[in-house]
């Protein structure tokens, strides 16, 4: 009697915990958005309106590359934990956007981390970290790649008179000091809770080569789908610039955005500023970038995290088998 009545308390306060961090989320959503100091609400459904924002095309249209953009996220996700477990496009589906909005609340997206691990067995959950972290660095690849050559084309063309040497000298230094990193993991044996760096290097030497490449492809099918989102939003809003001008501040805005560390909820208001400072050098309104920036905060993370609430309540630990 004494062990049933433990389990059911086990069960009541998981379904507590798991409430609570949907409500919480939600809570943390409406606040960002109701009570943002650089752009009130109000202003920014005036704005939307204003500019044709809410018309059914328009809307539709903006939805439709939100869902491709997540949709090669998922795909991304399932090629990739496929070489430790398969699983289905569903499954995947509930593992991306519950782990989601698990980690609206932690810094730079660490959450996830440990959301997308529990959807596995103990035994497969340290390898499950790692192969969120390839495919986080899969991203941040494509979006460094894409910004260096966008900050460098942007130095031209606004003469910001980045000095093209020492540039490539940082670049090289930071090469060389993965290098020296690399080297140092090779000679030495040291342990991280348990797990040994040459377990981890083994771990990524044998991962996947085919899994590798279509996650790098299906990572630079995401960037330029939300990067597309934000050109076309810039003219909806009525700005006039071509699509290659706009790529270059795109880039750069989203390079020197993943660079600085933050809480994964403020990413709208780091964005924003790293964005009102880009797009400041071709002289554009500072509310109709703000606007902008909140759109695609809630077009590709405000509303897939909703959905994940879903999968966060009726989230199960897996089973010994199966996940």
């Amino acid at each position: 009697m004494a062990s049933r009545f433990s389990y059911k308390s086990k069960q009541f306060f998981f379904v507590l915990i798991k409430i609570s961090l949907v409500v919480v989320a939600i809570y943390f959503i409406y606040q960002k958005l109701t009570k943002n100091s650089t752009l009130e609400f109000s202003h920014f459904i005036q704005i939307l309106s204003k500019n044709g924002v809410f018309s059914l095309n328009t809307v539709v249209f903006l939805l439709f590359l939100s869902i491709f953009n997540w949709f090669f996220e998922i795909l991304k996700w399932q090629q990739l934990v496929s070489s430790l477990q398969k699983i289905s496009f569903t499954k995947s589906i509930e593992q991306c956007l519950g782990s989601l909005t698990v980690s609206l609340l932690t810094p730079n997206r660490i959450g996830e981390y440990g959301a997308k691990a529990l959807y596995y067995t103990s035994r497969l959950r340290k390898r499950v970290l790692f192969i969120n972290l390839i495919s986080n660095l899969l991203q941040m690849l494509v979006t460094v790649v894409f910004g260096i050559i966008g900050i460098l084309l942007l130095s031209q063309s606004q003469n910001l008179h980045i000095n093209g040497l020492k540039f490539i000298n940082i670049l090289l230094i930071g090469i060389a000091s993965c290098i020296f990193i690399i080297l140092i993991i090779r000679k030495t044996n040291i342990k991280i809770r348990g797990f040994s760096l040459q377990k981890i290097k083994l771990f990524i030497i044998e991962f996947s080569k085919k899994s590798l490449a279509l996650g790098a492809v299906f990572s630079f099918f995401r960037y330029l789908i939300f990067s597309f989102q934000f050109y076309y939003l810039l003219l909806l809003f009525g700005v006039e610039i071509s699509y290659l001008e706009a790529m270059q501040l795109i880039t750069s805005m989203y390079f020197l955005a993943s660079i600085i560390p933050s809480i994964f909820l403020f990413d709208v208001v780091i964005k924003g500023s790293v964005a009102l400072y880009v797009f400041s050098l071709i002289g554009i309104n500072d509310l109709i970038i703000l606007s902008i920036v909140t759109c695609m905060w809630i077009l590709n993370f405000v509303l897939p995290s909703i959905i994940g609430g879903f999968y966060v309540l009726h989230f199960k630990f897996p089973e010994n088998k199966d996940c």
